[in-house]
């Protein structure tokens, strides 16, 4: 803070400098603009587009799968064969979790029908499939 006297007067006048106070705000604010869109999924995939529908949950698991076929929950890559094990745990451990699915666009359906039948065989009952909004 600083403060200013006036030599004529013996009153002070305190003022606050908020200019270093706008400085900080505008890095912090720069600072949060480049870094929330790193903190959305780590896997490229390019999803079809389709017409908007209501929004996803707060919090739900992802399933992606990418073009070449490799399938990951949460950024993390599973095995074929442990598949249907892995969604089992998972929803054992959260079995009100919406699970949201997301294929890229090049990725052949039956990979994706394999995934949605593993899904189902686990008994996943809240499934969302993501797309771009478009057209």
């Amino acid at each position: 803070m600083a403060f200013s006297t006036q030599s004529d007067n013996d009153d002070v006048v305190s003022e606050i400098n908020i200019t270093p106070l706008v400085d900080v705000m505008l890095v912090l604010l720069v600072a949060f603009i480049v870094t929330v869109p790193l903190l959305n999924n780590a896997i490229d995939v390019k999803l079809p587009k389709t017409q908007a529908t209501a929004s996803a949950p707060d919090h739900p698991v992802t399933v992606s799968i990418d073009k070449e076929g490799g399938v990951f929950i949460d950024k993390r890559r599973i095995a074929p064969d442990s598949r249907d094990a892995e969604f089992a745990r998972l929803h054992a451990e959260h079995p009100d979790a919406q699970v949201t699915l997301q294929g890229d666009e090049g990725t052949p359906y039956g990979n994706v029908a394999k995934v949605l039948a593993s899904l189902e065989r686990a008994g996943v009952t809240k499934l969302a499939v993501l797309t771009q909004p478009g057209e």
